[in-house]
C-alpha cells in the first residue's frame, strides 16, 4: 500500500482559498490515479478531483471552475488548490491513491470554511 500525509486544512473565511498537500511514500508515476474526496457530517464520502497518471483531470460540478488538482512528481506531492470556498465546501479531505489492486487512504485533514 501507499502512504499518504495530508497536510493544509483549515478555518477560512467564506470567498477564501486554502491548499492541502499530499505526500506519498512512494514514487507517483507508480501509481495509477490520485484523488482527492470529502466528507461533510452526515454525509458520504465523495469525489472532489482526480488525476491519472497520464495527468488527466476530472472534477465534481460542485467544484469545477474553483478547485484545481496538480502534482509535483519531484516532491511526491499532489495538491488540491480551493479558490472562492462557500461554507458547503466545510469537510474533512481525504487523499486517495489507486496502484495495482490496491486503494490507499490519508488520515483526512479538516476543511472548515465560515460564513
Amino acid at each position: 500500500q501507499v502512504q499518504l500525509v495530508e497536510s493544509g486544512g483549515g478555518l477560512v473565511q467564506a470567498g477564501g482559498s486554502l491548499r492541502l498537500s499530499c505526500v506519498t511514500s512512494t514514487n507517483i508515476f507508480t501509481i495509477s490515479a490520485m484523488g482527492w474526496y470529502r466528507q461533510a457530517p452526515g454525509k458520504q464520502r465523495e469525489l472532489v478531483a482526480s488525476m491519472a497518471r497520464d495527468g488527466n483531470t476530472d472534477y465534481a460540478d460542485a467544484v469545477k471552475g474553483r478547485f484545481t488538482i496538480s502534482r509535483d512528481i519531484a516532491k511526491n506531492t499532489v495538491y488540491l488548490q480551493m479558490n472562492t470556498l462557500k461554507p458547503e465546501d466545510t469537510a474533512v479531505y481525504y487523499c486517495n491513491a489507486q496502484k495495482r489492486m490496491a486503494t490507499s487512504w490519508g488520515q483526512g485533514t479538516q476543511v472548515t470554511v465560515s460564513s
